[in-house]
């Protein structure tokens, strides 16, 4: 008779998770990044502007 390969072991697959999604909040649900103000002085400021404004406006 042949031999059969032993099957290698493998990993547990991630398990479902059937909770309330809306339980959680999301990354949209954070304050994080919406209206912080920047802390620096002026120059720094102005190199912001500079970097983030649009070509056509130049």
């Amino acid at each position: 008779m042949s031999e059969t390969p032993t099957p290698e072991p493998r990993e547990p697959k991630a398990a479902l998770v059937f909770d309330d999604p809306l339980s959680r909040p999301s990354a949209d649900d954070t304050d994080h990044g919406w209206g912080e103000r920047p802390t620096g002085d002026s120059a720094a400021d102005l190199a912001r502007f500079l970097d983030e404004k649009p070509p056509h406006h130049i």
